[in-house]
């Protein structure tokens, strides 16, 4: 879904920057290899593209990125020029002077990197002879068919005589690190370590290939990591010639890092290799100058959620919209890995509680997940033109009894309310309540799906009952799309839906690290997350109390399936209890979190990386202690001072209205936005230094309170 993330504006308010003094950079020289520099195929695109402009502010004019060149995409991302490093100018030259194209310039994007891409069907010839030098390296056969896979020997093949025609060239310095991405990348890492090139390599896999096939075929895969028969598994999958690249690359690599602590143990299991560094995935944080800022922005956004709802809900609009509360679940259309079976149990669990309570909270749940469609939904439409011809009758009338009402205060009068609308407005506002009647209940799905018996959101819809009748209290709306402010329908981006919610829902069964509920971290919107997930995994390691911070972390690891949707549907209840304040000052401290996503934190854990690489692949020009720990160390945010010790304090027994501000409870709540934020940045200051820790002995729950 299209979200605008590079938002860099100001620098971290509490956590210090770092830097490895000891890595000369004007020394070295950077490449960051993977099949998606320019070419937007999944979330890695979006790493590459966030992580540039920090790389290029460290790197300067040592940094480059390589890929491959697909000519639509350079044409709309790519600006050419020549290089300005006379070996690279010639490395390209001997490339082109054997018959392949290779193509330099600007990416178009924040830090405007230096990309160098390689034409793949210019150097297809050579694929037949290139094969054979792999299986004679690595013993790995690739099968005819299997394009993508050959396509990424060709890549690899290309990068590694670019290579070695750069390195020829240089003697004892620069030093070149290559930092390679995903299996598409691996047969190149091969390739330059088989022919002992000078070069130190890192691969990061942000999700092992094996991985993604079996979590999709709602396989029992962390509970099974020590019982899969690898190679039988990936053999079945006809993929076995894949994995065995990417394994190969894992281990011939000088650092191998992963995205994540359950990608790492994925890794470990599958892969056969421990991880050497976690490079978790950040984003550019755009920080506001006032805190009420973003506070606005929800408000906005919600309002237009709010008009929308108004014509899809028309003629059974008995609920009232400043007590009603959007959830949401977006990504790609994976039911089961990105937990929306797990969801909708949830909800019916929740529908169940809010109307036992008889509680007057509504929560309208939204599913952004792109499907199979082939239109809007008339009733979907319908429902829209009815709240703008609504909307328009209403501003005739009033703009009619204001000229009326502003004629008779003009002539000293006070006009006669009965008489100030005459008998054509009434019937006009009376043709208008009419025409908000209709006798079929709410759609589920604003668009014609077009298996939509086979779904397996509108299949489990029919067999919870949630039909968004009068008497639920959670209402469904299933969109089928990516959202688009030119949609006529709901228009607005992603990034303005998200801010205009009040809680995302993510939980996934399978997410290497899972960006969604990282955004609305950024926007200050609470989520719901899975200790399965790299973010989850990430914010457990990094602040004290997640929930407290409106980062609610789903057990899904430990617990049955059954346990975790009673405990997901205890959050969303616990959720829906919480008063208007209460949730503001939650959004305050989610967003208070976005520190820990920003890129200028998470960008030590690739020097890290890099640092580590150098040192054992020229152990005598650059050194690094193995015993001492690494400087990467997370800091720990602390549970907020503001929060009552004990969970049940901070909670009704019952639900009550969601905008209540009643002043006693205003008067308990001890809360200074300013004082917290200040006792934040002070305690994040200090590392959290494991060698305080000792060995066999783990920090218990509460111990880092202030």
């Amino acid at each position: 879904m299209p979200l605008s993330r590079s938002l860099s504006m100001t620098s971290l308010n509490g956590l210090p920057l770092w830097e490895d003094e000891d890595l000369p950079v004007e020394d070295l020289i950077l490449f960051e290899v993977a099949w998606e520099v320019t070419n937007k195929v999944g979330g890695i695109y979006t790493v590459l593209q966030t992580k540039a402009k920090i790389t290029v502010d460290e790197w300067g004019e040592n940094f480059f990125m390589v890929g491959p060149y697909f000519e639509q995409n350079v044409k709309t991302q790519v600006e050419l020029c020549d290089p300005t490093n006379p070996a690279i100018q010639r490395a390209i030259d001997n490339l082109k002077t054997n018959g392949c194209q290779v193509y330099f310039g600007r990416w178009l994007i924040e830090g405007s990197p230096y990309v160098i891409l390689f034409d793949i069907t210019s150097a297809a010839w050579n694929l037949d002879r290139w094969k054979g030098e792999f299986w004679d390296i690595s013993g790995i056969g690739l099968p005819f068919h299997d394009r993508e896979a050959n396509d990424s020997l060709i890549f690899g093949s290309l990068i590694a005589w670019f290579f070695k025609e750069l390195t020829d060239q240089f003697q004892d310095r620069p030093n070149v690190i290559a930092h390679f991405h995903e299996w598409q990348a691996g047969a190149g890492l091969l390739l330059c370590r088989s022919r002992k090139l000078p070069i130190a390599t890192i691969f990061t896999t942000h999700a092992t290939l094996l991985g993604r096939y079996l979590c999709a075929g709602n396989a029992d895969f962390y509970n099974n990591l020590d019982k899969f028969n690898i190679d039988k598994e990936a053999g079945e999958r006809q993929i076995y010639h894949r994995y065995c690249m990417e394994r190969a690359a894992v281990h011939c690599a000088h650092v191998f890092t992963t995205v994540s602590q359950i990608t790492a143990i994925e890794a470990d299991h599958i892969l056969k290799r421990k991880a050497d560094v976690v490079t978790p995935n950040g984003l550019n944080v755009k920080k506001f100058s006032a805190m009420h800022e973003f506070q606005n922005l929800h408000s906005m956004n919600k309002t237009r959620i709010q008009e929308f709802v108004r014509g899809h809900f028309y003629g059974h609009l008995d609920f009232n919209l400043e007590k009603t509360l959007f959830f949401f679940i977006a990504g790609r259309y994976e039911f089961t890995n990105k937990g929306a079976d797990i969801f909708l149990e949830a909800l019916a669990r929740l529908n169940f509680l809010l109307r036992v309570h008889k509680s007057d909270v509504t929560v309208v749940v939204f599913f952004i997940m792109p499907a199979k469609t082939n239109n809007f939904n008339v009733e979907t439409l319908k429902g829209q033109a009815v709240r703008k011809q609504l909307w328009d009758t209403v501003h005739s009338v009033k703009e009619k009894f204001g000229r009326k009402l502003y004629d008779a205060l003009f002539k000293g009068e006070i006009p006669d309310m009965n008489k100030i609308l005459d008998r054509d407005d009434l019937t006009i506002m009376k043709r208008a309540i009419y025409s908000t009647q209709r006798q079929s209940l709410p759609p589920v799905t604003t668009h014609n799906m077009i298996d939509d018996s086979a779904d397996p959101i509108l299949t489990n819809i029919r067999r919870i009952g949630l039909f968004n009748s009068r008497i639920d209290r959670v209402k469904v709306i299933f969109h089928p799309e990516f959202l688009s402010s030119t949609s006529p329908l709901l228009p607005m981006d992603y990034e303005e839906f998200v801010r205009g919610c009040h809680l995302g829902v993510f939980p996934s069964y399978y997410e290497p690290w899972g960006y969604t509920p990282g955004e609305c971290t950024v926007m200050g919107i609470p989520s719901v997350t899975t200790n399965l997930s790299g973010f989850g995994c990430f914010m457990q390691e990094h602040v004290a109390d997640p929930a407290a911070y409106g980062i609610y972390i789903l057990d899904r690891r430990f617990r049955s399936p059954d346990e975790s949707c009673n405990q997901l549907t205890q959050f969303m209840f616990g959720f829906c209890q919480q008063s208007r304040r209460q949730r503001i000052i939650q959004r305050n401290r989610t967003e208070r979190l976005s520190d820990l996503l920003d890129w200028r934190y998470l960008g030590r854990y690739y020097m890290h990386a890099r640092h580590l690489a150098l040192s054992r692949a020229f152990p005598d020009k650059f050194k690094m202690d193995p015993t001492a720990p690494p400087q990467t160390e997370g800091f720990r945010y602390p549970r907020p001072s503001s929060v009552p010790p004990s969970p049940s304090a901070s909670l009704h027994s019952t639900p009550h209205h969601s905008d209540a501000e009643d002043e006693d409870d205003d008067d308990d709540e001890r809360y200074d936005e300013e004082e917290e934020a200040e006792k934040d940045r002070q305690n994040i200051k200090t590392p959290f230094s494991i060698g305080s820790i000792p060995i066999g002995k783990k920090k218990q729950h509460g111990e880092y309170r202030n």
